[in-house]
């Protein structure tokens, strides 16, 4: 991840098809590293915390996340801002050719190798991390490791007890088994199918901030400005969203999941980016006119934040609880993956369907999406003050 970061962001004077490939790269490795991290910082945080506060560290794992995204942002401005100040250019509809100086393909460049610089401070903890105590008592059958594994986390004596450590058989069942989707079918189908709405929501909205900002006059549009300019003021854009609905939103659930629960969370934020999304899209030119675009930011702002006071934490915690032990990192892992190919559906979807149908049916489209996740939230059951083998039927 660090190797294809630095390279992706240093292959200065490559060939476009160097740099896609590089690029193919790198979301390879994003996804084969970065994605795996997803099941297993979940699952870690679920089975080294107690019951009472294990949702609100997991989120908090998750929140992170936010910080991320607002640091980014942070960057991009940075960036753009020293390279707008030192290479002048005109706008697009000036000069076509001088708008984009030729330093500028420098500026994503930096902005890329910056994410080498998290993945290589968290590559030495993560060698140093022992596997979770419940994996290897339940599954590995290793009472012992398991004892001095928690007694260095913990920093405690603990003594393993093998015999309170045996399963029944009945408990000792796979992922493609009918004992298992018997049990879990219905929560791994409302897991995945509400990760997968989700995304097809958030990325689309977040991907295309740009466009709908634009569309409403927020922004200039991209022919008045010039290549950097442009950079500047979609990242500042971005990251004032960022600071005030994207990062209070995860924080929001890190402090209310353990007290309101999991299940009303989802489906509390599914609403309301459904009623907010519908409220931009239904009167959507209204919301064009000058003396209005305040206020459709402030919206548009609210569906980020009820997203992340929503279903974008709770989908990450609830995965990492309600499935066994043996197939617990593996489950999450799944719905994941099904929040990912939401995340393609709606990267690719909104693009085409803006420049086809428009900005408004589009988002009416969004609006109906977040329907069917409050719909599908239904399958998901509440973890809330639970422990892991009580949620999981593996206490029966």
């Amino acid at each position: 991840m660090v190797i294809i970061s630095v390279a992706s962001g240093l292959s200065f004077g490559s060939d476009s098809k160097s740099v896609m490939a590089t690029l193919c790269f790198f979301w390879f490795w994003l996804g084969f590293g970065i994605g795996g991290d997803y099941p297993l910082s979940a699952t870690i945080m679920s089975e080294y915390t107690n019951k009472k506060t294990r949702g609100a560290f997991i989120a908090s794992v998750f929140a992170m996340q936010g910080f991320g995204i607002f640091a980014g942002g942070m960057i991009a401005i940075m960036v753009s801002a020293v390279f707008k100040a030192y290479y002048p250019a005109p706008s697009y509809e000036i000069d076509t050719n001088l708008s984009t100086v030729p330093e500028a393909d420098y500026i994503w460049r930096i902005i890329l190798t910056f994410g080498a610089f998290p993945a290589l401070l968290t590559y030495y903890w993560r060698t140093k991390m022992p596997e979770t105590a419940r994996y290897t008592a339940l599954v590995a059958k290793n009472a012992k490791q398991a004892a001095a594994d928690m007694s260095k986390v913990l920093q405690v004596d603990l003594e393993s007890e093998p015999e309170k450590l045996q399963q029944k058989k009945g408990n000792e069942f796979g992922l493609f088994t009918t004992r298992f989707f018997s049990r879990h079918g219905p929560h791994l189908l409302g897991t995945t199918r509400t990760w997968f709405l989700l995304d097809i929501a958030f990325y689309s909205q977040n991907l295309f901030q740009k466009d709908i900002f634009s569309a409403i006059g927020w922004i200039p549009k991209a022919k008045t400005m010039n290549a950097i300019e442009e950079v500047y003021k979609i990242a500042r854009a971005q990251t004032l969203i960022a600071l005030c609905s994207t990062v209070p939103g995860y924080w929001f659930t890190v402090a209310l999941i353990d007290k309101i629960g999991r299940f009303k969370i989802q489906l509390m934020g599914f609403f309301f980016m459904t009623i907010f999304t519908f409220a931009l899209a239904i009167p959507y030119h209204h919301w064009t006119l000058p003396n209005n675009r305040i206020r459709f930011v402030i919206m548009y702002s609210l569906t980020f934040f009820f997203a992340n006071f929503g279903p974008n934490a709770t989908t990450f915690v609830v995965p990492a609880e309600i499935f066994p032990a043996r197939l617990r990192s593996t489950c999450h892992g799944i719905s994941a993956a099904s929040g990912k190919a939401g995340a393609m559906v709606g990267a690719f979807g909104f693009l085409y369907a803006a420049d086809a149908i428009g900005v408004k049916k589009s988002l009416m489209i969004l609006a109906f999406i977040n329907f069917l996740g409050m719909l599908f939230t239904f399958l998901v059951p509440e973890s809330k003050g639970k422990s892991l083998e009580e949620i999981s039927g593996e206490a029966d």
